[in-house]
């Protein structure tokens, strides 16, 4: 059996994200985050929510989440960080997670549409799922 070898998530070229965030992406990006929190506050919707944040940087620039991929004779899988208790994120949700993530998402997205300020939104869009829920990468 071939032993692991870890290899970078392969991304876009910059010209292609460039095209994609100043045709689509900036404004995409705003009407995403809307659904995706106003689901996030509906017990039914959380699941897809959650989903929708997790994708927050392909809208805006087709930026792949920076995770490391591990390619074994027969599989690939990506590397995670290992998870607060569910409990605790829950919690978490319930109290800051919900609220926090709302105010994190405008802030990103005034960001955004600054075009200069589009590196820290990128960064904010980043670490979304761990204001929501404490997710880890």
């Amino acid at each position: 059996m071939a032993s692991d070898q870890v290899r970078p998530v392969q991304q876009r070229s910059v010209v292609i994200r460039a095209a994609w965030f100043l045709l689509i992406g900036w404004w995409a990006t705003g009407t995403w985050l809307g659904v995706a929190w106003l689901l996030n506050v509906t017990v039914v919707g959380i699941p897809l929510g959650i989903k929708m944040i997790d994708q927050v940087p392909l809208v805006v620039s087709l930026k792949r989440r920076s995770g490391t991929l591990v390619a074994s004779a027969d599989e690939v899988r990506t590397r995670h960080c290992e998870q607060r208790p569910l409990v605790v994120r829950a919690i978490w949700f319930v109290l800051v997670g919900w609220w926090a993530s709302g105010i994190w998402m405008g802030v990103a997205y005034l960001f955004t549409v600054s075009i200069v300020g589009l590196p820290v939104a990128v960064w904010m869009y980043d670490r979304l799922p761990v204001v929501v829920s404490l997710y880890r990468y």
